[in-house]
């Protein structure tokens, strides 16, 4: 064999063996992370022993009577039976109604792991809400009394302490959910349906997910199978790290759990432990999404950041001279790419703290400085669905009069009020709706009806027209489309 065939033949052997040759080895993933174990025994009998049953127990108080003997009056109020001592329907209800009990016992089943061996539990705040009586069950069958605390309803998180626990329980760690990437191994373990230990495997399907669940929601997506009872159970990784806390399932979804991240989990538990409660931080901002439209009508190329739709009276974004209109793009050096990331960052904050903003000002970029202070309600505006001087865009709009301002429960005295909205219209499809006030229009005030008109009759069709519109007490943006 000559040196030239020699070459070509170990340029072979080291490619197929994936070594390095300066050329890509086909079918190499880079950076790619180390394949599923054969088998996740040994992982699971790593993580169980620290995973808990919760059983509850809790009292529902009803309205009910002794006996069903009296008839129920035109509002709600009983009655004595117009038949008397002799009623011939007293069989009757004796049979289908019998006693009716002033309360109940109320039981229910979830999960949740040992973080301390001092007898620390995570688990979910819906599971122990409300809860007379705890107890938990450790992995060989034994029961301990258990008491709340600390519960934590926005993020669903809540610490519980076993009464009396065992020394040198076995505890899981938590993890840095941040560093787990969409595709990564996950474990899942719980008690679904009273049916001791668990565990199913699967994968993250998405990080950062918004489901409705409250103001915080961040939720780790994955397709491991997160069943009844699982609540307040722990995701593991493949070391056995605990990256998130299992906590709601899609009903109709095969294959779509959530749970919340260890780090967010990390952020408020030392409060929960300490004081039974979170305090967050606040800046006294109402705030929406960005959307296209609203993008386009102010100016940027994408949608990004957080548009404030009101500043709240005395807090720390009114002293510091934020502005209804501004959009934050940045808090404390992280980039608020939507609309929802904003409050979790602020509610981080301790107040007191200094925090440091930039914000988007009628195209240009600012930097502001303030102090957090304790969060009392941080509103999130929610952005949707007769005669009068009627638009291009379907409005019929009118100046408010004390009349319309009782019919609508306005506080206002002046302003334009929208009273119609034409169904198909580019307004409808906007989501504007009766009853709107009209604060703005593309950043100019609208005091009354002849202003609106005035500015209406000068938007440029086929643009956006970006409307400030006050609604049960509440500020939002909306776009509409001028029509061509």
């Amino acid at each position: 064999m000559n040196l030239r065939n020699l070459a070509i033949s170990l340029f072979l052997v080291l490619g197929l063996l994936g070594l390095e040759t300066g050329m890509p080895v086909v079918g190499a993933v880079p950076g790619q992370a180390a394949a599923a174990p054969e088998s996740f025994a040994d992982l699971a009998k790593k993580v169980s022993p620290a995973v808990v049953n919760i059983s509850t127990e809790k009292t529902i108080k009803g309205g009910g009577r002794s006996r069903m003997k009296d008839f129920m009056g035109p509002f709600g109020e009983r009655q004595p039976s117009p038949f008397g001592p002799e009623d011939p329907f007293k069989d009757f209800f004796d049979k289908f109604f019998g006693d009716m009990p002033k309360s109940f016992k109320h039981r229910s089943l979830g999960s949740g792991f040992i973080i301390d061996p001092k007898g620390v539990c995570i688990t979910n705040n819906h599971v122990v809400e409300g809860a007379d009586k705890i107890k938990v069950k450790l992995v060989g069958g034994k029961e301990y009394q258990a008491s709340v605390k600390g519960r934590d309803p926005k993020t669903d998180l809540a610490i519980i302490q076993i009464a009396d626990p065992p020394k040198d329980l076995p505890y899981l760690t938590l993890g840095d959910s941040d560093a787990i990437q969409v595709g990564d191994w996950i474990v899942a373990v719980g008690n679904p349906f009273g049916l001791s230990h668990t565990v199913t495997q699967g994968i993250i399907s998405a990080k950062g997910r918004v489901i409705g669940a409250g103001p915080y929601d961040n939720f780790l997506q994955t397709d491991a199978s997160i069943n009844p009872g699982n609540s307040g159970g722990p995701l593991v990784n493949l070391k056995g790290e605990v990256v998130g806390i299992s906590t709601a399932i899609v009903a109709t979804g095969q294959g779509i759990g959530f749970a919340i991240p260890s780090n967010m989990a990390k952020s408020i538990i030392p409060q929960l432990q300490e004081k039974g409660k979170v305090t967050r931080g606040m800046l006294g901002v109402q705030v929406q999404n960005v959307t296209p439209e609203l993008a386009k009508s102010f100016g940027m190329s994408e949608p990004m950041g957080a548009l404030v739709a009101e500043v709240n009276s005395g807090t720390p974004a009114e002293k510091a001279g934020i502005k209804r209109g501004d959009i934050i793009i940045e808090f404390n050096g992280h980039k608020i790419h939507e609309m929802n990331e904003l409050p979790r960052l602020v509610a981080e904050t301790a107040p007191g703290a200094a925090a440091t903003l930039k914000l988007l000002r009628e195209g240009k970029e600012q930097t502001i400085k303030l102090t957090v202070t304790e969060l009392t309600e941080e509103k999130t505006a929610q952005a949707p669905g007769e005669e009068g001087e009627e638009s291009p865009l379907g409005l019929v709009v009118k100046d408010l009069t004390p009349d319309l301002a009782k019919r609508f429960r306005l506080k206002e005295t002046q302003g334009a009020l929208v009273v119609g909205v034409e169904q198909g219209s580019a307004a409808a499809d906007a989501g504007l709706r009766p009853g709107d006030l009209i604060m703005e229009i593309s950043g100019k005030p609208v005091p009354n009806l002849k202003t609106y008109q005035n500015i209406i009759g000068s938007l440029e069709k086929g643009t956006f027209a970006r409307f400030l519109i006050k609604r049960g007490g509440r500020t939002l943006y909306h776009t509409v489309e001028v029509p061509q």
